[in-house]
C-alpha cells in the first residue's frame, strides 16, 4: 500500500479522534457550567429568604422506597431512559402538621417533552397499609410520602420511581420566580370567598386575570362553588398547563439551570440536580412539540359518595374502571397490547 495513503489515513484518524475528544470536553464543560449556574441561583434564593426573615425549606431526606428503585448514578450516565414516573404532592404546614390536598401522578418522556398527569382526589376511600380504610390523603398524614406511595400501589397497582414535594409557600415562590410579571389565567366563573377569621379573601372576576404567586395559590385552592374538590382539581390541572407554557416561553435553554436553581429550595425531590437540569433542558428544547395530558381519578361515573364516622364524606371509587383508565392513560405507545391486557387482568384479579 502506498505510503501517502497510509499517511492520509493516519491524519484522518487523528483528526477524528481530536474532534471526538473536543466534543466530549465541550459536553463536560457544558454540564459543569450548568451545575455552576444552578448552584449560584440556588444559593442566591436561600440568601434572599434569610434576609427577608423567611424560613428556608428543610432539606431533610424523605423516606421513599419504590419497589424497583433505579440506579441513580448509572441513570445519569445514560440517555436511554424512555420515561420517568413521579409522585407529586402539595403540602400545607399551616397548623404545624403536614397534610396534603394535592396528589398527582406524573409521567415524563425526556425525548419528546411529553407530560402526562393524573390527579388523585384526596377524598377517595382506600385501603391504607397497616392503617385500615380511610381517605387517601390520610396516608400522607400517617406515614408521609412512602406510605402514600404504598397506598397508591396497594389500591391501583401503580408504582412510581421518584417523588417531588412542594409546600404552598413554595408554590407561590415558584410562580413568582417563573413569571415575575404574573401569569395569565382564564377564570371560567366568578370566584368569591371570604374568611374574616382567617384573614382570607379570594375575589376573581370571570375572564382572563393576571395573577402573582399568592393569587395563583388562592385560585388552585378555591373550593367554595358547586364543583367543590372536582373544580379545585380541574384548576390545578389548568395551572400546571399555564406554568408549562410559561416555562416554554423562557428565552433560551441557557436560562434553564438558573431558573431551576432559583426554584429548587422550595421543592424536595428524589431527582438529582443533574437530572433536573437535563430534563428541563430537554423539555424547553422540544418547545411547541411537547404535549400535556391529564385525567382525574376517580373518573366521572367511576365512584359513589359515602359517609363514615371516622372519615366523614368520601368518594368510593370503582377500582376496576379507574385502574383500567390509568392503564390506558399511562400506557407506552410501543407497549405490546397483549402484555398490557394480561397485566391489567392480573391487577383486577388482585382486588377480587
Amino acid at each position: 500500500m502506498p505510503k501517502n495513503t497510509n499517511k492520509r489515513r493516519s491524519i484522518w484518524w487523528k483528526a477524528g479522534l481530536l474532534f471526538t475528544l473536543l466534543l466530549i470536553l465541550g459536553g463536560v464543560m457544558t454540564v459543569s457550567w450548568a451545575v455552576s449556574e444552578y448552584d449560584r441561583a440556588r444559593e442566591s434564593t436561600i440568601q434572599q429568604l434569610e434576609e427577608e426573615g423567611k424560613s428556608v425549606p428543610s432539606e431533610e431526606e424523605i423516606e421513599f422506597n419504590p419497589e424497583e428503585a433505579e440506579d441513580e448514578d448509572a441513570d445519569e450516565e445514560s440517555s436511554s431512559l424512555d420515561y420517568i414516573s413521579i409522585l407529586l404532592v402539595g403540602v400545607d404546614n399551616d397548623n404545624g402538621a403536614e397534610r396534603t390536598d394535592t396528589i398527582l401522578l406524573g409521567q415524563y418522556h425526556p425525548s419528546t417533552g411529553d407530560v402526562k398527569m393524573a390527579s388523585l382526589m384526596r377524598d377517595m376511600y382506600v385501603d391504607i397499609p397497616g392503617r385500615g380504610r380511610n381517605k387517601i390523603n390520610a396516608a400522607f398524614a400517617y406515614g408521609g410520602m412512602e406510605l402514600l406511595r404504598q397506598t397508591i400501589k396497594e389500591n391501583f397497582d401503580y408504582d412510581v420511581d421518584h417523588y417531588a414535594q412542594v409546600d404552598f409557600d413554595g408554590f407561590e415562590e415558584v410562580v413568582d420566580t417563573l413569571a415575575p410579571d404574573g401569569i395569565e389565567v382564564e377564570v371560567e366563573d366568578r370566584m368569591y370567598y371570604e374568611d374574616r377569621a382567617g384573614d382570607l379573601l379570594i375575589d376573581f372576576d370571570e375572564g382572563e386575570q393576571l395573577m402573582d404567586g399568592e393569587e395563583a395559590l388562592q385560585y388552585v385552592r378555591f373550593r367554595a362553588d358547586s364543583n367543590n374538590d372536582f373544580g379545585r382539581v380541574a384548576r390545578q390541572q389548568q395551572m400546571l398547563q399555564v406554568l408549562q407554557n410559561e416555562l416554554l416561553s423562557v428565552s433560551g435553554i441557557t436560562q434553564v439551570p438558573a431558573l431551576l436553581g432559583s426554584i429548587e429550595p422550595f421543592i424536595n425531590t428524589s431527582l438529582s440536580n443533574g437530572r433536573l437540569i437535563s430534563y428541563a433542558r430537554d423539555f424547553v428544547r422540544n418547545g411547541d412539540s411537547t404535549s400535556f395530558d391529564s385525567i382525574t381519578i376517580p373518573e366521572a361515573g367511576g365512584y359513589e359518595y359515602a359517609t363514615y364516622s371516622h372519615a366523614g364524606s368520601v368518594l368510593e371509587p370503582d377500582f376496576d374502571s379507574n385502574i383500567e383508565l390509568m392503564d390506558e392513560f399511562f400506557a407506552l405507545e410501543d407497549s405490546d397490547e397483549e402484555s398490557d391486557e394480561t397485566a391489567a387482568s392480573e391487577r383486577h384479579g388482585m382486588r377480587e
